[in-house]
């Protein structure tokens, strides 16, 4: 059976290191992104360039309509959808006392709804319960999740505690249909989303100093993470959060 993968937010970081690890262990991969156009697209040009299959297709997670058609487009394209990478979320650091509305409901609307509905669409694609042949889902969250997430990020921080309650729920829901959830949590990497801020000499210095291995994490090393998840390897492996954060922090 070929292997037809999704990732939201494919086009930079995580996402696209995972698109192109995928491509060369032998899955057709679809790159959702939101505005990274040209990006997208140069990892699809990468993959096919290698002899791979991909494409790319724009979808905001914050739109229901746009995450239903995005699965519409990809089964059209490349068959039924096997696997999914929801890579997709939104960050900006704010404190408490400077929240609003509107900010807190794109948190939630991104990092957590959007991710739910994706779960939606692949759960009515993949159970058996639905006649579908069982699957594989990779939810990113964040070391965030555990404690709180840095100074600035407790908005962050709760939207990936609720990627990780909310995986460890639909895991058990749908083991007995074929598919396995899991959780990836990574802790700092150098990305798009970071490396403005680990240019910063001091701030790198001082958040390598709270990381046991004494160094940030490189988007590669997530992307290995996240395929093993998603393989046979890890058959027996559901509803877990995997840490992938050079051991923690040192608090």
């Amino acid at each position: 059976m070929s292997k037809t993968l999704l990732i939201t937010g494919g086009a930079s970081g995580i996402g696209a290191a995972t698109a192109r690890l995928a491509a060369t262990r032998g899955y057709q991969v679809a790159i959702n992104y939101r505005s990274r156009d040209a990006q997208a697209k140069k990892v699809v040009a990468d993959i096919i360039a290698k002899g791979g299959k991909a494409m790319a297709l724009p979808a905001d997670m914050a739109r229901e309509a746009d995450i239903v058609r995005m699965f519409q487009e990809t089964e059209k394209a490349l068959g039924p959808v096997t696997h999914l990478v929801n890579s997709a979320g939104f960050s900006q650091r704010t404190r408490v006392d400077e929240y609003d509305a509107a900010l807190l409901e794109k948190f939630f609307a991104v990092n957590v709804i959007g991710l739910m509905l994706c779960c939606r669409e692949a759960a009515r694609r993949m159970s058996t319960k639905h006649g579908g042949k069982g699957g594989a889902i990779v939810n990113v969250s964040s070391m965030a999740s555990t404690i709180g997430g840095r100074i600035g990020s407790s908005a962050y921080a709760a939207t990936k505690g609720a990627v990780d309650s909310f995986t460890k729920g639909f895991a058990r829901e749908v083991a007995p249909e074929g598919i396995r959830v899991n959780s990836l949590r990574p802790g700092m990497v150098m990305s798009e989303m970071t490396e403005g801020r680990l240019k910063d000499a001091a701030f790198r210095t001082s958040i390598e100093a709270s990381i046991p291995m004494r160094r940030v994490g490189e988007v590669h090393e997530m992307a290995g993470a996240i395929l093993y998840l998603l393989s046979d390897e890890a058959s027996f492996i559901t509803g877990a959060m995997l840490d992938a954060a050079g051991g923690g922090y040192i608090i």
